[in-house]
């Protein structure tokens, strides 16, 4: 897939880290470092504007690293890009550990995976068919 990309940022655009990859990382494009304090939120901007297909959306997703060794992940969990969002990537951090993280100009701070979707028409009825788990909610699967 090709994809219209509008680089304002100071940074290479993002690539896959191996070649089985699904998310490409997205670096922080900021003027001077960001102080996130425990449990405090940040919006961290990438410089990166995009054109989506029709049937298509951006996923951005916390990298696992970040999130294991510094407790920084982020919050709306996966969020989306719609095909008609025109404006600048940013990324929702969130501190969830107990020190400061300090978020450096060019860090990869996130990854974001394309995927395709299915808009859905509703159609009303008063049955839905049965399976084996039925109305069982969490928790229900996996008990012998």
């Amino acid at each position: 897939m090709i994809l219209k990309v509008i680089n304002q940022s100071k940074h290479p655009l993002p690539e896959y880290q191996t070649p089985l990859s699904a998310g490409l990382d997205l670096r922080a494009n900021i003027s001077e470092p960001v102080a996130i304090k425990p449990l405090e939120r940040k919006l961290v901007g990438t410089g990166l504007f995009i054109e989506l297909p029709a049937g298509f959306e951006a996923q951005i997703r916390p990298r696992s690293g970040l999130a294991f060794k510094h407790g920084l992940t982020v919050l709306n969990t996966p969020g989306t890009i719609d095909a008609d969002y025109r404006g600048e990537i940013k990324v929702l951090l969130v501190n969830l550990s107990s020190e400061e993280f300090v978020v450096q100009d060019g860090e990869r701070i996130a990854q974001m995976v394309v995927a395709k979707h299915e808009q859905i028409h509703w159609e009303t009825t008063e049955v839905l068919s049965d399976t084996e788990r039925g109305a069982g909610g969490y928790g229900s699967t996996g008990k012998a």
